[in-house]
């Protein structure tokens, strides 16, 4: 899900891409393929994009995208449109930007947890009005939680700069820091995606972010969850 397959993935460079047009490649029971998508589809704890697909006197509500191999598949609700058929695919933004802040407020905690205690992440999942994220850590005190959540809101407010890169796979031998995941779940692809909050964290990732840190909104933890002795759960709302 880091770099681009057959069908060319437009939310790996442009999170913000919220209508586009495209051809249907293919139509399987699965839904309709097509040569370039905005929608992300369904993965790395990202719930999948929705939206609508619009052809000639045609709109379709898109319900899911998901990812097999190189494709890409939008299950639509109603008619399908052939093959070789222009389409204009639409975002339900509100929906997508939700998504872009929990998943930077995500990635902001991550970066405080690894710098303050060397942990790396070992779940998450991104919901309607909440997220988590799981750690490897063995102490989640009281104080230890406020303390993450005062250094992620200062990261919050100093509305830092959120960059999208690009890296060969080779690279990650010279930066071991951008791994913060279990080493088997790296894709086998010669080229990685860096999501870099600047002057704080990169780590590799697939998902939407927004573009400045202050756009994520206050991060409060709402709940912690001992999940076994070196793996701990908070639960984050943005207000």
């Amino acid at each position: 899900m880091f770099i681009v397959g057959m069908t060319e993935l437009l939310y790996l460079r442009d999170s913000y891409i919220s209508k586009f047009e495209a051809m249907v490649t293919d139509i399987t029971s699965e839904g309709i393929i097509l040569d370039r998508t905005a929608f992300y589809p369904e993965g790395g704890g990202q719930p999948s994009d929705t939206g609508w697909i619009e052809w000639e006197q045609y709109t379709s509500h898109v319900i899911h995208v998901l990812k097999k191999g190189e494709e890409v598949y939008h299950v639509l609700s109603r008619e399908m449109p052939s093959r070789g058929t222009i389409v204009r695919g639409i975002i339900d933004w509100e929906k997508r930007y939700r998504h872009m802040r929990y998943h930077t407020a995500l990635h902001i905690l991550a970066g405080v947890v690894y710098h303050l205690y060397n942990s790396t992440i070992t779940g998450s999942q991104i919901g309607e009005d909440k997220a988590r994220i799981d750690f490897t850590l063995e102490d989640l005190s009281k104080d230890n939680v406020e303390r993450i959540e005062y250094e992620a809101n200062k990261i919050v407010e100093e509305g830092r700069n959120v960059k999208i890169r690009f890296i060969p796979r080779e690279e990650l031998v010279n930066n071991p820091e951008l791994i913060r995941i279990k080493p088997e779940l790296i894709p086998n692809l010669p080229s990685l995606r860096i999501v870099e909050i600047e002057g704080f964290d990169a780590q590799l990732d697939g998902g939407t972010h927004v573009s400045n840190t202050r756009e994520v909104g206050r991060i409060k933890i709402v709940k912690t969850i001992n999940k076994g002795k070196f793996n701990k759960r908070l639960e984050i709302v943005l207000l």
